[in-house]
């Protein structure tokens, strides 16, 4: 799945900031690929680029009118339609990250059809994937694994990325949601393979590569999530990782959405992650932790990030608050 920049960020008629959380992250990691944004009557975000209708957007440049907004249910809205018909009708793309395909809308289905244009629902692949092999690929990969699932794992996996790339490291950003997708313009939703494919997609979506190159990859659930533990699983395999971040939030009593479910011990959690990761690449090891202080004040954040430090023996960042930088220094 391939999205063709420069984009045009759909914000519809997002009730807040929260609503259109998918724009706002697609402009903080890629500012380069967004031209404007289009609102809606009573839209209340704002992604801090300039409003364009649909044809300033084209005459701009725009390739791909994106949906960044998710409303209640992930559905496209009716009010939605309209704009999305002559977006197609210029000569743009459309990607969406909703429950709802764009394909499935048949105003949608049949101007894309009619146009040539191509309908990116970045929830489905469309692609057949083989059952994981676990052959040693070339290049180098780093994996983000939670106590939890939505614990700053795709953030890890962005500023890593940012930060090679910074240093002159020939780096990627590899998206296994769809958020990341839309990020990045490329990727594959891992959640939504079936299981015994999960590990394939993985090696297709991390290659061969250059011996010094990094791959940046998406982590996706916990092993310790009742609900999610199999994607992470298969996710763990097919990356093959030479380095894993651990990811934390530490202010949580509980696994997200389960509360029978504590979170688990930190040395607990690496363990389990190591022993999986070495299935297919032996020489894993972790080289930091990501912890995502944004639930505690700067005092508190500063302390927790030196006792977690300490414990773990290596080192532990808040990819906001501090930077990856002292995790990037570990990698092999």
């Amino acid at each position: 799945m391939h999205i063709k920049p420069p984009y045009l960020l759909f914000l519809g008629d997002a009730r807040d900031a929260l609503a259109a959380k998918v724009a706002l992250g697609v402009k903080q990691w890629r500012p380069e690929n967004c031209l404007g944004q289009l609102s809606l009557p009573g839209c209340n975000a704002d992604a801090g680029l300039p409003e364009m209708t649909v044809a300033e957007a084209r005459e701009a440049g725009a390739e791909t009118l994106m949906v960044g907004v998710a409303n209640r249910g992930g559905v496209i809205g009716p009010a939605w339609i309209d704009v999305l018909r002559e977006a197609l009708e210029s000569g743009m793309d459309l990607a969406a990250g909703l429950h709802n395909r764009l394909a499935d809308v048949p105003a949608l289905a049949e101007t894309a059809a009619a146009q040539g244009r191509s309908l990116f629902d970045v929830r489905f692949p469309t692609q057949r994937f083989e059952v994981g092999n676990g052959r040693k690929r070339s290049g180098k990969r780093i994996l983000s694994v939670g106590t939890d699932c939505s614990c700053g794992k795709m953030y890890t996996a962005l500023a890593m990325e940012r930060e090679l790339r910074s240093r002159g490291v020939a780096a990627d950003f590899r998206a296994t949601g769809q958020t990341g997708i839309l990020i990045d313009g490329s990727g594959i939703a891992i959640d939504a393979v079936v299981s015994d494919f999960i590990s394939g997609a993985v090696e297709v979506l991390t290659p061969d590569a250059d011996p010094e190159h990094w791959d940046c990859v998406e982590g996706q659930g916990s092993l310790f999530h009742a609900s999610y533990a199999g994607v992470t699983m298969g996710l763990i395999h097919g990356a093959q990782p030479d380095a894993l971040v651990l990811c934390h939030e530490p202010t949580r009593r509980h696994m997200r959405g389960l509360p029978e479910y504590p979170l688990p011990d930190l040395e607990v959690c690496m363990a389990t992650n190591l022993a999986a990761a070495r299935l297919t690449n032996p020489t894993a090891k972790f080289v930091g932790a990501a912890i995502n202080t944004s639930a505690l004040d700067d005092a508190a954040a500063k302390r927790c990030l030196s006792e977690t430090e300490e414990r773990l023996g290596m080192p532990c960042v808040d990819p906001v608050r501090t930077g990856i930088a002292r995790i990037a220094d570990m990698l092999p």
